[in-house]
């Protein structure tokens, strides 16, 4: 059998130390049976694993059938050419990869980006491939961000040159939606939902006018009840850029999970959310396996006080200086700084700036022994690999999407129509899912985590958040190092 193959092939590798992940063995054989069965494996792995499963993955892959659509992101792209496929080489395995919008003639492993997926999956070229997809848990987001449509004002332009009998309407159009979004827009930089009459207008007149260039195409093929839609300002020149992105972008490419094979690895540490969303997309494994690592269990200790006060409040700025003061001082190692509130973080970074110095930096890769970097959410989860050990993690702001956000927005209002909890069934878990890839680093280093937002202590579903970080010691107080 391959996976027989594949396990008794990699332990004489790891023999010889060609990698030390604990799991490639495990990993090997799941892979090698879904590749045999041709069925549906999702495979949850470790938090911040920093992909060291790859030589688990990619021989099976050198052993068995390669009729298989190998879906990656650019870094990963990146690293299985630069890295992964010399060191097979040098171990003497084979491994042709495909590049390209055609699919390849054999049983080559075909690798492409989420959005050659999508043109593949279009243009029906997938066939019976079996898909493997490394990091499941993104492929939503990049789908939605492959996915999108971006309208300019040059498309504009386009759009009038190409059917002069509809320029004046055309102009008209634009005009009126130029007024409405600068004279309602509350701030320089706001993003302003795009929808109403105006927008209908527009997609009327376009199906009139027959054959559009594109992105005008896509605009038609777009139902406005499941695409969030908004504008984004330039106030120096007076232009706005549209924006459309599917709300849920798996129902709109229906059959491309459960039609064919597929394999995913879930490397966030969340399960039961990328479950449900991948059963609404109509996937349902064959087989559920989960590879954990011992050193994530390690219990954090966890400084949140129970009286704080909330994000809303006029003290919390205050309370966050003060509080992440008492943190810095005293600490030897890198604290990593985490809040999405833009505003916020630059006045927090300022303030620290001026009594710490030129330790305290805004989202940088190259910090002092004993820097301080504040950051977003996403640039953290993003760029962990890249940063030294952490000493501490310092929660300004639970990671819970703004409704100031037109995506959210719009993915609220839909389940506000359908009378659903939006804030439990939406915001929650999509927060929680990203608290174990962020704690893993400092578990790794036995580091200190503090929470600062009053909202985990109180509110009613602050519990499920601790919950979430568990295992944890409690600090009562901050003692001196």
């Amino acid at each position: 059998m391959l996976e027989a193959q594949a396990h008794l092939q990699l332990k004489t590798l790891l023999r010889q130390g060609a990698s030390d992940w604990p799991h490639h063995l495990t990993l090997s054989r799941l892979v090698g049976r879904s590749l045999r069965r041709r069925d549906s494996t999702l495979i949850h792995l470790a938090p911040c694993s920093h992909e060291r499963w790859w030589l688990g993955l990619l021989v099976p892959l050198c052993l068995g059938s390669r009729e298989i659509a190998l879906v990656v992101n650019a870094k990963q792209r990146r690293h299985l050419q630069q890295v992964e496929l010399p060191k097979l080489h040098a171990l003497g395995f084979r491994l042709p990869c495909w590049e390209g919008p055609q699919p390849p003639g054999d049983q080559t492993l075909w690798l492409m980006n989420t959005a050659e997926l999508v043109e593949a999956y279009r243009n029906n070229s997938l066939g019976q491939r079996q898909l493997l997809l490394p990091q499941a848990d993104q492929l939503t987001r990049r789908l939605r961000r492959d996915m999108a449509i971006r309208i300019q004002s040059t498309d504009w332009e386009q759009l009038r040159r190409a059917h002069p009998e509809a320029d004046q309407a055309l102009q008209q159009i634009h005009d009126r939606l130029t007024r409405r979004l600068f004279g309602q827009a509350s701030r320089v930089d706001a993003q302003m939902r795009l929808d109403g009459g105006d927008p209908q207008a527009l997609r009327d007149l376009l199906r009139v006018i027959g054959h559009c260039p594109e992105p005008w195409g896509a605009l038609l093929k777009a139902d406005p009840r499941q695409w969030a839609s908004w504008a984004e300002l330039d106030h120096s020149l007076l232009q706005w850029t549209w924006h459309l992105e599917p709300l849920e972008p798996l129902p709109l490419l229906p059959g491309l999970l459960n039609d064919r094979p597929a394999l995913l690895l879930n490397s966030i540490g969340d399960t039961n959310r990328l479950q449900s969303e991948l059963e609404e997309a109509g996937f349902h494994a064959d087989v559920s396996a989960s590879l954990k690592e011992p050193d994530l269990e390690e219990p954090l200790p966890l400084y949140a006080p129970r009286r704080q006060p909330l994000p809303n409040t006029e003290v919390f700025a205050t309370h966050l200086l003060e509080q992440s003061r008492r943190l810095i001082l005293g600490r030897a190692g890198l604290t990593m700084l985490l809040l999405d509130d833009r505003d916020l973080r630059r006045r927090l970074t300022s303030a620290l700036a001026g009594e710490f110095g030129s330790r305290v930096m805004e989202e940088s890769t190259a910090p002092d022994v004993n820097g301080v970097i504040s950051a977003r959410w996403s640039w953290w989860l993003q760029h962990q690999d890249r940063l030294p050990e952490l000493d501490q993690l310092i929660i300004g702001l639970l990671p819970i999407a703004s409704l100031e956000c037109p995506l959210t927005s719009a993915r609220v209002e839909v389940m506000k129509q359908q009378g659903r909890d939006w804030f439990r069934t939406l915001l929650l878990p999509e927060a929680l899912s990203l608290l174990p890839a962020a704690m893993a680093p400092l578990r790794r280093s036995g580091g200190r985590l503090a929470v600062l937002d009053g909202r985990i202590r109180g509110r009613g579903w602050g519990e499920q958040v601790l919950q979430r970080l568990e295992p944890w010691v409690p600090l009562q107080r901050l003692l001196p190092d």
